[in-house]
């Protein structure tokens, strides 16, 4: 048996920051779509992206909030062109429209539009929510801008993917069975967590269909940061997230050192022709069995969120779900 290849390492670590990542790179002609981008890290990547001179489409829920964003974006002394375009996730009939609209080459998009519920919410079409609109809504997202990713990849010798994850997915793996939680008891943490455990896998294909075009995927951590996405958590999910944060699990960051390793995937040469890994801390993450508790391993990756089988048959049923 080969022995594994040796991790990917960067010069950046837990405590670097967007803006540090960033430092001397310049993205003037790079077109970036980064959803939800209205708020919370990706705010915070657009306007970093923006402040480098990328021309950034920020799609959002809540084109509201998306314009207000962007305004403050502006006036932050950003280089780069800014665009705010309605998307919601949990809507393919709107992630469809925002495809057809687009045009043009595409070079990086920033999956990081994430929602967390607190009880059981299902789409027009009966899927879990947190499922629908973290996984299948960027699943659709990335398989229709496909073309463009690979036009910008032609354009300027690649093009890039960047799916936000979570340590959550540590917590649980993909039940192709019951994706939609239709014959077990709904568990709003291991919803989030295979909804998570799906976008590494996204990664994982996207890059085994699509490098040969000059697109890779790959997927980050952000680590620990207080964001709008915990206002739906539960009693127990708060304290859940209070006691690991007690146990020394994790350290809070801030909101520029949370986006700082999707910077990293997004532009570093590191990670330019190369796709499927799963980021923390600005590092490529190390792997951890399947059945290695949480609290032993707070960082990392389990298996199964790399598992190239369990990708493509994720792809398959996820094609199958939106007829893509």
């Amino acid at each position: 048996m080969p022995a594994p290849s040796p991790l990917i390492v960067t010069p950046f670590a837990s405590d670097s920051t967007a803006d540090d990542v960033l430092r001397g790179v310049a993205l003037d002609g790079v077109r970036v779509v980064v959803t939800g981008a209205s708020s919370g890290l990706g705010k915070e990547t657009a306007r970093a992206l923006a402040a480098a001179g990328a021309d950034v489409t920020m799609a959002v829920r809540n084109e509201a909030a998306g314009r207000a964003a962007a305004d403050e974006i502006a006036a932050s002394g950003a280089r780069g062109r800014l665009r705010v375009s309605g998307l919601d996730l949990a809507d393919q009939a709107s992630v469809s429209r925002f495809v057809s609209a687009w045009e043009g080459p595409l070079h990086l998009l920033i999956n990081n539009a994430g929602l967390v519920t607190g009880g059981l919410e299902r789409t027009a079409e009966g899927w879990e929510l947190q499922f629908a609109t973290n996984h299948l809504g960027h699943f659709t997202l990335t398989v229709g801008l496909r073309p463009h990713l690979a036009a910008g990849a032609s354009q300027r010798g690649g093009a890039r993917v960047v799916s936000l994850s979570s340590t959550a997915h540590m917590r649980d793996g993909i039940h192709f069975e019951d994706l939609h939680f239709e014959h077990r008891p709904y568990d709003p943490q291991l919803a989030y967590a295979q909804a998570k455990t799906a976008n590494s896998l996204l990664s994982v294909e996207a890059t085994r269909r699509w490098a040969s075009d000059g697109i890779v995927a790959n997927t980050v951590n952000p680590g620990g940061v207080p964001t709008g996405l915990q206002r739906n958590f539960t009693p127990g999910q708060k304290a859940s997230l209070d006691a690991a944060e007690a146990a020394g699990m994790f350290s809070y960051k801030t909101i520029g050192q949370g986006a700082a390793t999707t910077i990293v995937a997004a532009v570093r040469p590191e990670f330019a022709h190369t796709g499927g890994h799963y980021l923390d801390d600005a590092q490529e993450a190390y792997t951890v069995p399947d059945d290695a508790s949480l609290a032993d391993h707070p960082h990392g990756v389990k298996a199964w969120a790399l598992d190239p089988d369990a990708a493509e048959r994720l792809w398959k049923v996820s094609s199958d779900l939106v007829h893509a």
